[in-house]
């Protein structure tokens, strides 16, 4: 793996790993599935599978992200409109 590729990967891991800490399941549960996620393609060496696999941790990124504005718009909704109005 080359080293920008090498960077690109631990990056992503500390981004989600970050990002874990607020996995409805626990930080936990989300950083066992992480660490096997990471060691099950930890002897990946092609260079476009890598970017593949990095284009897809960077998807589950995103999904992480719209899931924790979802839940903090649904808090704040909740504090506006007690008895469920829109």
């Amino acid at each position: 793996m080359t080293n920008l590729l090498r960077g690109e990967v631990i990056q992503l891991y500390k981004n989600l790993l970050y990002l874990g800490r607020e996995y409805p399941k626990g930080a936990d549960y989300f950083r066992g599935r992480l660490r096997a996620a990471f060691a099950k393609n930890k002897y990946v060496q092609d260079p476009e599978k890598i970017r593949e696999l990095i284009g897809r941790g960077e998807f589950v990124v995103k999904e992480l992200e719209a899931l924790y504005y979802l839940r903090k718009y649904r808090a704040m909704k909740r504090r506006y409109y007690e008895d469920g109005q829109s």
